[in-house]
């Protein structure tokens, strides 16, 4: 539940930077005209929509199983990310990508370039802000030892990484577009202005296709982290009742329930209420090791030899 309050913070810092920045980011296309600045307003816009998204599957993935949906709806917070994804890719990439083609092919000088380069930089000190947040929250669950990109690559939490993805990516969006407009009044040629939305454009393409990837990979189901695995593997084979694990399967249902599937060995000598309470047991003592492995099947097996 703490990973789940961190990642909140960090959506709705990122909400509030973002709503802010996209009207300021409006307000200054229309009194400068900058491609860039309509580019990197339509991206907040996006980023703002993105965070509700988020927001919305972090509530709906609060719901109580159903009789339809008995393993209850974990997954909520993964669609609902893919979902921004999609938003990100359409409403972000390709708009930026169509302004600036558009800008290129009948180029438009852009009026007060002062109040466009003075907005960018409002601009990035409020991105500066929520991107701060989201690191700060996710440094509470990053293993000081891993990498961000393998973080955001491997994280069972889609919230942080895609905030910290779209963070970073408005910030370098942020100087390409302040490259553009720098570079267009120094030249006085208007395509620079265009370049730097197209910049843009690719680079949120870029980062939607990476997020597309990640949550169809956590839809689909990925298993526990490997020392969450390891940890279950521990409770389940140093048990006093437990012979041997034959074999176990895990599956995230949500970013903060495991499904635990295992065939265990026990001793054959046992009567079937005492079998009945080394299961109990051994569950027991996943739960208490793994808080997060809340669904837990396990079926009593014995190990046969292979024979060829």
């Amino acid at each position: 539940m703490a990973v789940e309050e961190g990642s909140k913070k960090a959506i709705v810092a990122a909400f509030i930077a973002n709503l802010g920045i996209a009207i300021a980011k409006f307000i200054g296309f229309f009194l400068t005209g900058s491609a860039g600045l309509l580019a990197e307003a339509g991206h907040s816009l996006a980023d703002t929509g993105n965070q509700g998204l988020l927001l919305l599957g972090s509530k709906k993935s609060r719901r109580e199983p159903t009789a339809e949906h008995p393993f209850g709806f974990g997954r909520e917070r993964y669609f609902w990310s893919f979902v921004v994804a999609l938003v990100l890719f359409s409403m972000g990439g390709l708009f930026a990508l169509y302004e600036g083609i558009e800008k290129l092919a009948h180029p438009h000088k852009a009026d007060r370039l002062g109040v466009a380069i003075i907005i960018l930089l409002i601009s990035i000190a409020l991105e500066s802000y929520s991107l701060m947040t989201g690191v700060r929250e996710a440094k509470h669950v990053k293993p000081a030892s891993m990498s961000w990109w393998r973080f955001i690559r491997t994280a069972r939490h889609p919230e942080l990484p895609i905030v910290l993805l779209e963070d970073t990516g408005a910030e370098i969006g942020l100087l390409m577009a302040l490259f553009g407009i720098i570079m267009a009044s120094v030249t006085d040629n208007p395509r620079w202005d265009a370049v730097g939305s197209i910049g843009i454009g690719l680079l949120l393409v870029t980062i939607a296709i990476i997020l597309a990837i990640e949550m169809k990979s956590l839809l689909i189901g990925e298993s526990a982290e490997p020392d969450v695995e390891a940890a279950i593997r521990k409770a389940i084979t140093e048990h006093d009742l437990v012979t041997s694990l034959i074999h176990m399967r895990t599956e995230h249902l949500g970013p903060e329930e495991v499904l635990v599937a295992a065939k265990v060995e026990f001793d054959p000598g046992m009567t079937v209420p005492q079998l009945a309470d080394a299961i109990d047991s051994v569950e027991l003592a996943i739960r208490t090791s793994t808080p997060t492995a809340h669904l837990i099947y396990l079926e009593p097996d014995i190990r046969r030899s292979v024979t060829s």
